[in-house]
């Protein structure tokens, strides 16, 4: 991580310190420290990068959305968005929108499961239609609205439950740098992701972006996933 991303002090520590040791959750520990990151002048860029390019997808893809909206509402009942909280830039927490793909209560039955475990169990709470969508990425789609409201990117690490990011940072010290920038719709770990990966290698892949950010960088990912959803979608893969 560049000094150039964040200001620590020897009085914010010892202030952390003691918000912390009056009961602050871990989320509002490392929300404070964020805030004393200071934003590169290419991250003004990227975020205009966000508005234009998700506005146009959400307009373009509008019809579709509302195809498998409407196929969701058919094949297994309203709602059919799922809202979950995520951990944020600066430790906000925001909620995050997805078409929903799983069977009614697969949130409280996944709740206490995370990484390879919620995975696995995910599966087995898929819908038909749902599964269909998330082979071919749809189920993301809502999250464009959660990129114009500011609280993702379209590139960026994947966005953490709350309970989930605490656990991460008491067995990761470093996880809360993810916070310097918004979560992403995808990213280079989501690219990158395989059953073996272990958190730490995908938080090396999340450190990389953010160390390394660019627009060309940013433009990379964009068109790599394209030519993924791309490819799932006409079975080349």
């Amino acid at each position: 991580m560049s000094s150039q991303d964040f200001v620590a002090t020897e009085p914010l520590e010892r202030s952390l310190a003691q918000e912390y040791a009056s009961g602050a959750t871990l989320v509002e520990h490392y929300s404070a420290i964020a805030h004393t990151f200071r934003p590169r002048p290419v991250d003004r860029v990227l975020r205009s990068f966000d508005v234009v390019l998700a506005g146009s997808l959400l307009l373009a893809l509008s019809p579709l959305l509302l195809v498998a909206a409407l196929l969701l509402s058919v094949t297994g009942g309203r709602p059919v968005l799922y809202r979950g909280p995520r951990v944020g830039r600066a430790g906000e927490i925001f909620e995050m929108y997805k078409l929903r793909t799983l069977r009614r209560g697969a949130e409280e039955r996944l709740g206490p499961y995370y990484g390879e475990e919620l995975s696995r169990r995910t599966l087995g709470e898929l819908t038909p239609t749902g599964r269909v969508l998330r082979r071919l990425k749809l189920d993301e789609l809502p999250q464009l609205w959660n990129v114009l409201r500011g609280d993702m990117s379209l590139v960026g690490p994947r966005p953490i439950r709350p309970a989930f990011f605490e656990e991460l940072c008491r067995t990761i010290p470093a996880y809360w740098q993810r916070l310097v920038v918004r979560p992403g719709v995808t990213g280079l770990a989501q690219l990158r992701l395989s059953r073996e990966m272990t958190w730490d290698e995908k938080l090396a892949h999340d450190f990389e972006y953010i160390a390394d950010r660019s627009p060309a960088l940013y433009m990379e990912v964009i068109l790599q996933t394209a030519v993924l959803v791309a490819r799932r979608t006409f079975g080349a893969d």
